[in-house]
């Protein structure tokens, strides 16, 4: 005698044409009721997320040749990889470092924007941009080091920015992000206004590796994550108490940086 037939799973796997198109459709509705827009601008886009082609042409990219340390750029290629004198006379405490553009024009006003106008919309593109600007820092590292908050700033604002950005870079490459490496166990003053000399005093003691993270530190490629990279004054606190806490290697990746913080402090 025939067994009856099996009963339909309700679980079972849709057919291959619907996995296919039924993701599709569902985007291209999504399209039609919010059509893909420029978080800069809010023209439209082909893609979500996107930028359009004017605000892409305000951004001052960086790309070579540029200090090898600092990610500064050099105005004339002379060949081979080079070291800015600022690197030279003033090591950092961190290997190397990486920026999408520099700070002015839009790539500015996306910084501001996240920051304090509450663009959480912009850090997917941003952090697209600086996945591929720090693509050479990211091989091979073990993590993504957003630069921290003070607890109290951190609920004033109610989000770290730095953190958002490497979210996003670590959707791009793979890197998986660890948040609690290094604690800012002091509230410092803003330091926008600030000299070099004021900034580098303002942050002294002001970040700690805790005990419990040391052993995810030692040995370890790590990639700090920050918003701007001015004087370098907060990425070198913090790259120096992951360097005592026995990291190997201590990369930057930042969306902006300050080509002269001297005559454009911010």
């Amino acid at each position: 005698m025939a067994s009856d037939p099996a009963p339909v799973d309700a679980a079972e796997p849709r057919p291959g044409w619907m996995r296919r198109w039924l993701p599709r459709l569902g985007r291209r509705g999504l399209d039609i009721v919010y059509p893909a827009h420029c978080p800069g601008c809010g023209s439209g886009t082909a893609e979500p997320g996107a930028l359009c082609g004017a605000c892409w042409q305000t951004m001052a990219f960086i790309a070579r040749p540029y200090c090898e340390r600092l990610g500064t750029p050099f105005s004339v290629d002379v060949g081979g990889p080079l070291l800015s004198p600022a690197a030279i006379a003033e090591p950092p405490a961190f290997d190397r470092a990486r920026a999408v553009a520099l700070h002015e024009g839009d790539a500015r006003l996306f910084v501001t924007r996240l920051k304090f106008g509450d663009r959480l919309d912009l850090a997917k593109p941003m952090g697209r941009l600086m996945a591929a600007a720090g693509k050479e820092v990211l091989e091979g590292a073990h993590a993504l080091v957003p630069v921290p908050l003070h607890w109290t700033r951190h609920l004033w604002r109610r989000f770290n920015q730095s953190s958002v950005l490497a979210e996003e870079i670590a959707l791009q490459c793979g890197v998986p992000v660890m948040h609690d490496l290094i604690r800012r166990r002091k509230r410092t003053p803003q330091q926008i206004g600030l000299s070099k000399a004021e900034r580098a005093s303002n942050l002294q003691g002001a970040f700690e590796v805790p005990v419990a993270a040391k052993p995810r530190v030692e040995g370890r490629h790590l990639v700090l994550v920050d918003d701007v990279h001015t004087t370098g004054a907060t990425l070198n606190a913090c790259a120096r108490v992951l360097r005592r806490a026995g990291a190997a290697r201590i990369d930057v990746v930042t969306f902006t940086k300050v080509a002269n913080p001297l005559s454009n402090p911010i």
